[in-house]
């Protein structure tokens, strides 16, 4: 667990997830999780590699979770921040933690996002190159 400056709390613990928390911004929030049902939201965080939390006073404010094979890749999804704890650099701090911190410093990391490509620029996330392909999800 690190303290910020601000008094906020970033933590990797998984055990100190809110899972009600995390369930609530994600089905009714982000634009890219809707269609999950709470067992998936459990499912996802149950099997994921690592995930970091962001908290004040006890309360979950942010999230982000990963998916990697621990060697040479990783996913970053689910990162959010609640809109009456924005403006503070959390989301560079989830992602901070996540992608230079920890376990994953070494990684190679994968994304997909609608919005905050500044944010994840900032981390030397960019375009893909010819290299890269992508079978999407079925509709």
């Amino acid at each position: 667990m690190v303290i910020l400056d601000n008094g906020y709390e970033v933590d990797d613990d998984p055990a100190r997830v809110d899972r009600d928390a995390l369930w609530e911004f994600l089905s009714t929030s982000a634009y890219w999780a809707r269609w999950r049902t709470r067992e998936h939201v459990h499912r996802q965080l149950d099997c994921a590699w690592r995930v970091v939390g962001v908290y004040r006073g006890g309360e979950m404010v942010g999230f982000a979770r990963a998916i990697s094979d621990g060697v040479s890749l990783a996913y970053l999804a689910d990162l959010y921040v609640l809109d009456s704890h924005r403006g503070h650099g959390l989301g560079k701090e989830l992602v901070r933690a996540m992608v230079e911190e920890g376990p994953g410093a070494g990684l190679r990391w994968l994304l997909h996002t609608d919005d905050a490509h500044g944010l994840y620029r900032q981390f030397g996330f960019a375009e893909p190159d010819h290299t890269f392909l992508e079978r999407p999800r079925p509709s």
